[in-house]
């Protein structure tokens, strides 16, 4: 279950052997959830945090209206919580956007292995880390850039973030995004998703037919999001 974030940890830096084996006893049984479901609801104090096994969700905050924004998007190989260990009480939710499968890290363990294991304690902190460097990227893409160039600048952050995990290759993926749902990620209404979407179509940057997303152009696409990797920390650097 847990080969997809060592795939992407390895990406970062190197594993020894018992980090790996600590790695593959640390999550308890796998469980199933449907799209739609509710896995953290904010106000939850969890005992655990959660892996994602496979499946999409996503953190959101609601309005006082009950208006929705989706605020990270969660790919197989995350830790869709791990600041719970810290936070305790949780200050958003968590949603499947589709068919999930995840699988708990306790965090009474997860205190164990940071005091046996510094430099993967390391590893798994970088992981929040980033989680904070996407939440400031999407901020400034919302604040600052137009519809299309938003929408392509997210098709560019799940390709490297699944391409890193081992699940996307040869500039196509999967992603099981409802219009609805890429409306509460970039602010606009379903109406307005479809309009993007055709205009990066248009362009010849993308195909995009029901989960399947095709980038044609990804010099084009990148230049056109002004997208720069740097944040998703995908390149060797040791910790």
């Amino acid at each position: 279950m847990i080969g997809a974030l060592v795939q992407k940890l390895l990406r970062r830096d190197d594993l020894a052997s018992d980090e790996r084996e600590a790695l593959s006893v640390l999550l308890g049984p796998d469980r199933r959830v449907a799209a739609g479901s509710l896995i953290i609801k904010p106000g939850d104090r969890p005992t655990h945090s959660t892996f994602l096994v496979s499946g999409f969700c996503a953190r959101y905050s609601l309005t006082v209206s009950g208006d929705r924004q989706l605020t990270e998007i969660n790919v197989p190989g995350d830790f869709i919580d791990l600041h719970s260990l810290l936070m305790k009480q949780m200050d958003h939710g968590i949603v499947a956007l589709s068919d999930c499968v995840v699988a708990p890290a306790q965090h009474d363990d997860l205190r164990r292995l940071s005091g046996r294991h510094a430099h993967l304690t390391r590893l798994l902190w970088l992981e929040t880390v980033i989680d904070g460097a996407i939440h400031r990227q999407w901020l400034v893409t919302m604040g600052r850039q137009n519809a299309a160039s938003r929408l392509a600048h997210l098709i560019c952050e799940l390709y490297m973030r699944l391409e890193a995990a081992g699940l996307a290759q040869d500039h196509r993926f999967a992603v099981p995004l409802t219009q609805v749902d890429l409306g509460d990620i970039l602010g606009l209404t379903p109406v307005h998703v479809n309009r993007v979407m055709m205009e990066l179509r248009h362009q010849g940057l993308i195909e995009w037919k029901g989960p399947q997303v095709l980038i044609l152009d990804w010099a084009q696409l990148a230049s056109f999001a002004e997208f720069d990797e740097t944040y998703l920390r995908l390149r060797r650097d040791p910790v």
